[in-house]
């Protein structure tokens, strides 16, 4: 199977671009296109032959349940059951928007893999152009994970795509580089107060000045996961990850202990340190585009720093936990 990438912006004939990721969907296949978070992979959400060839393509773990994406709220609502007034004033406040809502789905709609044959759904109306324009046209809810091989960096740009899916899926939409580049934020609404699965960009602040209180998650021990991202490892590179005080002199110390062992080290920090074999920024931009880039790298080491004063719900510190498995420098 060939790839084609076909650039999405005012130079092309949108009606000829999208006519053809339309067609692809409604016949079975699977597009990745860009949202404000990361690029997605997208499949018929009603259709579980389609929806299977985002798990082949990506190698997912078969109970780890997809995120919907439709293109309103009304779309949502005709997908799910029992709509509270809390989920109502979120839809309103965050959609178009980087948050997902895990809410019940009402029966026979989406395929069993794209929620793990649980009872829930987690659906959002994403903030892209490309995204929101596609699914007008293509009128069917689209499942969309990552488009990336399952356990390594997300895709910022649909040049990671291509180095992922290449040969693998028929078609990227490439509308450049995605503005947020974390995941949405997963919010159970089946749960009360509301409980935050996956931190991300919409914060805990933010979500409780619409609704009130909500809590986060305690990690999964071995339990059915309701939202990607809460079971496995994710957002790993090819070198293993440690994450390490954000301290000059502790990193400086660790730089040198590794290359006085022969292996080379690539730190990953808001600061640089020259005396690294490879430096890349950290920030929530840069994260997965900076992971990406060690695997262009010879590293047999990678080290991020973390402040010492932090939030272990924050969104970054979730995503450096998951690449480095937990570990830590030392």
């Amino acid at each position: 199977m060939s790839t084609e990438v076909i650039l999405v912006d005012k130079n092309v004939n949108k009606e000829e671009t999208y006519a053809q990721a339309v067609g692809i969907i409604r016949s079975g296949g699977i597009v990745a296109f860009p949202t404000e978070t990361v690029y997605g992979l997208g499949a018929d959400a009603t259709n579980a032959e389609a929806v299977g060839k985002i798990f082949e393509a990506k190698g997912r773990p078969a109970d780890n349940p997809l995120i919907v994406h439709v293109d309103s709220k009304e779309a949502a609502i005709n997908y799910v059951d029992d709509v509270s007034d809390k989920a109502l004033k979120l839809m309103d406040a965050f959609w178009p928007g980087a948050l997902t809502l895990i809410m019940k789905s009402k029966p026979r709609i989406f395929a069993q893999n794209v929620t793990a044959d649980l009872e829930t759904v987690g659906i959002r109306v994403p903030n892209h152009p490309v995204a929101l324009n596609l699914l007008k046209r293509v009128q069917l809810p689209i499942a969309a994970p990552s488009a990336n091989t399952s356990g390594k960096p997300s895709p910022t740009l649909a040049e990671h795509v291509y180095h992922d899916m290449e040969q693998k899926i028929p078609l990227i939409l490439d509308g450049g580089p995605t503005k947020i580049g974390i995941e949405s934020t997963v919010l159970d609404m089946t749960s009360e107060p509301p409980v935050i699965l996956r931190p991300g960009n919409v914060t805990k602040e933010q979500i409780e000045n619409v609704i009130g209180t909500i809590r986060f998650s305690a990690d999964l021990h071995g339990n059915v996961p309701k939202s990607p991202g809460m079971k496995y490892t994710h957002y790993a590179p090819e070198a293993p990850v440690y994450l390490i005080e954000d301290d000059s002199k502790l990193i400086r110390k660790a730089i040198e202990h590794v290359q006085g062992k022969g292996k080379k080290v690539a730190v990953l920090s808001s600061t640089e340190y020259p005396e690294a074999d490879f430096h890349f920024p950290l920030s929530p931009e840069t994260l997965y585009s900076s992971l990406r880039k060690c695997d262009m790298t010879d590293a047999d080491l990678i080290l991020t720093g973390v402040p010492s004063e932090r939030d272990d719900n924050d969104f970054m510190m979730n995503r450096l936990e998951k690449a480095a498995d937990h570990k830590w420098f030392s």
